[in-house]
C-alpha cells in the first residue's frame, strides 16, 4: 500500500464517466491504443492512450469507463494523452478497465 495521504489529495481529483467512441493502434513504441471517449455534451471528447491491447479494439466501443480528467497531458510518442482511464492489473498484468455497474450520465463524477 501506498502512504496515507489527504483527503484533500483525492478531492483534487476530477474523475468522470465516459462512453468509448472509438479504439485504434496508437503509433507508439509498445503495444498501445487512441481511445476517443465521450464525457457529454458539457465536457465533450477526450483521448487516452493506453496498453488495453489484450482487449480487441472493437470490443472496448461502447464500454463506460471512469477516467481522471485533470491530469494534464501525456505525451507517448507521438500521440498525446488527455485523461487516465483507470483499470486495474489482473493476474497476468493485464489492465481490467473499471466499469459502473448501472447507468449513470455521461460525465457523471465519480466519488
Amino acid at each position: 500500500m501506498k502512504a496515507q495521504t489527504e483527503y484533500a489529495s483525492f478531492d483534487a481529483l476530477d474523475i468522470r464517466v465516459g462512453r468509448i467512441l472509438s479504439a485504434e493502434t496508437a503509433a507508439t513504441r509498445k503495444p498501445t491504443y487512441r481511445i476517443t471517449v465521450d464525457f457529454g455534451p458539457e465536457i465533450g471528447t477526450r483521448v487516452s492512450c493506453g496498453g488495453y491491447t489484450h482487449y480487441p479494439a472493437e470490443s472496448l466501443v461502447g464500454r463506460v469507463v471512469a477516467a481522471v480528467m485533470n491530469l494534464g497531458t501525456k505525451r507517448m510518442g507521438p500521440e498525446i494523452s488527455e485523461i487516465l482511464i483507470l483499470g486495474a492489473n489482473n493476474e497476468r498484468g493485464e489492465t481490467i478497465l473499471l466499469e459502473p455497474e448501472g447507468q449513470v450520465p455521461l460525465g457523471a463524477p465519480v466519488y
